[in-house]
């Protein structure tokens, strides 16, 4: 894809609404154009022909650097645009960094997602810095972006500091245990992410912990989904006891994290006294029909359990675990029970 590039045929997604200050209108396109010959791009066909409404979308444009500039500089004033995709674009580090400093300036985008981008650590650093001062962004998809344990560094900080972002996607990166511990120490303290998505990452037992641990000290996050981590028996075990003590948590994904029946039964003991989640997703791990009977047993023991969609994972289906499944259906007739993701359990009838 070339770096360089601004050009894309056919028109963009829903972009802008009509008016002299529209990134489409005459004044936003002359702005647009005016950027591109400054920066030596070609203008992206997609900002120039897409119709009224208040969302901009570039996606698979190869914008790269250069043509991130060029736009950055066209909505640096720009009050039409409330939501920018950027995803695919192979801006790296310089390009995040030039669309950084037009949201610092920009107070009217309240939604981004800078997905696949090649931001590395240079682009970690550059949003990390926007998010100290922009009070707009609302949120945040920054997810397949190589970010490292170097880059978590920069958005702890910002995870930490930030109270106005309620969404967060830093899925299928490169954070390793290290990161697990630096971001687990942020949000724990961070007091305005409702979502987080950190799945198809390297937590290990370590990092699971730490996140786990940060998890059970948080009071605002409503949904976590750390599906495709290696969270194992250890971070299963954080998980557990951070259940017990969160009562803010509403959706939690711990699906394909290699929890095996020890781990379960720490999650479960964890379910015995958690009043607040609704949904547990625990597919594609080795738990065996021992640890989805703990699971069970642990709703059965918790009269006050919120819980209204649980997850299994798809595992042969022994007598006791029959029997466990119609005592619970029978105990929560609303609550939706599922093996793999399949109906196989169904919503007893009403």
């Amino acid at each position: 894809m070339a770096a360089a590039a601004a050009g894309g045929g056919g028109s963009g997604a829903d972009g802008g609404s009509s008016g002299e200050e529209d990134a489409g209108g005459p004044a936003g396109e002359s702005r647009y154009l005016a950027a591109c010959r400054a920066c030596g791009v070609t203008p992206a066909s997609g900002l120039l022909r897409r119709p009224p409404g208040p969302a901009l979308s570039l996606r698979h444009r190869g914008l790269g650097p250069r043509g991130a500039k060029a736009l950055a500089l066209s909505l640096m004033v720009d009050t039409s645009i409330l939501t920018l995709d950027l995803s695919d674009n192979w801006l790296q580090g310089e390009g995040a960094a030039a669309i950084a400093e037009m949201l610092k300036e920009n107070c009217y985008i309240s939604a981004v997602d800078l997905s696949d981008n090649k931001l590395g650590v240079e682009g970690a650093k550059a949003f990390s810095a926007m998010l100290l001062e922009n009070t707009t962004i609302v949120s945040l998809q920054l997810s397949g972006n190589e970010f490292d344990d170097h880059a978590a560094k920069y958005l702890a900080d910002a995870i930490t500091a930030n109270s106005k972002v309620e969404i967060l996607d830093l899925s299928y990166n490169m954070f390793d245990d290290k990161a697990g511990e630096i971001l687990g120490t942020a949000i724990a303290e961070n007091i305005g992410l409702k979502e987080l998505k950190i799945s198809w990452n390297h937590f290990h037992s370590q990092g699971a912990a730490a996140l786990a641990k940060g998890l059970g000290a948080n009071t605002f996050l409503k949904v976590l989904d750390v599906s495709y981590n290696g969270f194992g028996n250890s971070g299963a075990a954080a998980l557990g006891e951070a259940l017990k003590a969160n009562n803010v948590l509403e959706e939690l994904n711990i699906s394909n994290n290699r929890i095996l029946v020890e781990g379960a039964l720490h999650v479960a003991a964890g379910l015995k006294e958690n009043k607040t989640l609704k949904s547990l997703n625990m597919t594609r791990n080795p738990m065996q029909s021992e640890g989805c009977c703990g699971v069970l047993k642990a709703l059965q023991a918790n009269s006050g359990t919120g819980i209204e969609i649980l997850d299994l994972p798809d595992i042969p289906v022994n007598k006791e675990l029959a029997e466990l499944c119609d005592a619970v259906k029978i105990l929560f007739p609303n609550l939706l029970l599922r093996h793999g993701g399949n109906m196989k359990l169904q919503r007893k009838s009403q």
